[in-house]
């Protein structure tokens, strides 16, 4: 009997289930969750030549999958990567129809004197330019910059910070949601050992690891989330990536109840949410009002991001291999396919 090594073992089911090939969303979808930097910047290029994607073809390959609008979070701000935000907004002006674009702050202004009155003039120029929302990422709380444009794990400041209340005021005030990355998988923040259920990933990617890194605990970061949404009742977020704790559904699910500002998106936590499908279930028939369809899609991943999701939702396929673990689907209804894909987006954005 040959010996393997864990990251070499690869077993081939002999499961003979039903399955099915789903391209196509069943109903016309708006992806809540997309980055495109890559149209203007070389942010996202996996090598140093940078070499523009074509709009046209990308915006072709969406309306294949059944997406008519994308959400691209990559706004920024004056200044990022030498960019202006009329250079950011000029990129998508042939197709102004399709994408809605996020900007996001530059919290490293935060204890700048003016940095109230930078963040309002900020804000209100992009929302005359056409922005939609708000995006902050995780460089706040979990990510430092060491250098210009490279950050790294550290301890940043709270999402719940009294300095970064005037974002959560402006949007409030201009009718701009936020969309808020907080918080990464709770295994990231354990030790990489024979017990994390990430082990494989994390040795692939040991950047992704928080553990020992000086961050706040995955706790602190739960707890500053909580606060966020209870001290600004009016401003409406979206937590990203199923509200920080798609391990944990029952958490989550008390938070939308108990902060009815509150949405979330599912973007890049298919592998959790089909891994548990009849808790799934339940949590998407209970909030179906709140939930956004989103998959952190970029450009080079756009071929193959969205059949997982779509047999996720729609199907009740059995024991899908390619992810991170087998998933299984929920068979969602038509009327809460129809509000999670399309219709919960259109109530948050306003002139779609």
């Amino acid at each position: 009997m040959e010996s393997v090594y864990l990251h070499e073992y690869c077993p081939k089911h002999k499961l003979k289930t039903e399955s099915h090939r789903v391209t196509r969303s069943r109903y016309p979808a708006i992806d809540f969750h997309g980055h495109f930097a890559d149209f203007y910047c070389s942010l996202y290029a996996d090598s140093g030549r940078w070499v523009k994607p074509d709009i046209d073809r990308i915006v072709d390959t969406f309306r294949q999958h059944g997406i008519i609008r994308v959400v691209n979070l990559d706004g920024f701000w004056d200044g990022f990567f030498g960019l202006t935000q009329e250079e950011i907004f000029a990129a998508f002006e042939r197709h102004r129809d399709f994408f809605i674009t996020f900007v996001s702050v530059n919290t490293n202004l935060v204890n700048e004197p003016n940095f109230e009155k930078h963040v309002r003039k900020h804000l209100k120029k992009a929302r005359d330019l056409g922005a939609k929302g708000i995006k902050l990422f995780k460089h706040v709380s979990l990510m430092i910059e060491k250098e210009p444009g490279v950050y790294v794990p550290g301890r940043n400041i709270r999402i719940d910070d009294k300095r970064l209340a005037v974002i959560w005021d402006t949007a409030r005030e201009l009718k701009m949601p936020v969309l808020a990355h907080i918080a990464d998988p709770e295994a990231f923040f354990d030790p990489v050992d024979q017990y994390n259920e990430r082990y494989l990933e994390l040795k692939a990617h040991p950047e992704w690891s928080y553990y020992n890194t000086g961050t706040y605990t995955f706790e602190e970061l739960m707890e500053a989330q909580q606060n966020l949404l209870a001290n600004n009742p009016d401003t409406t977020f979206i937590i990203a990536h199923v509200g920080s704790n798609s391990e944990n559904l029952k958490f989550v699910g008390e938070c939308l109840d108990k902060y009815p500002n509150m949405y979330i998106d599912i973007a890049a936590r298919i592998n959790e949410l089909g891994r548990q499908p009849y808790s799934s279930r339940k949590f998407f028939i209970r909030y179906q009002d709140r939930i956004l369809f989103g998959t952190d899609v970029y450009t080079h991943n756009l071929g193959y991001q969205y059949e997982p999701y779509f047999r996720f939702l729609e199907t009740w396929d059995e024991y899908i291999t390619g992810g991170m673990w087998p998933t299984y689907g929920i068979g969602l209804e038509d009327s809460i396919l129809k509000k999670i894909y399309h219709d919960n987006a259109v109530k948050l954005i306003r002139d779609l």
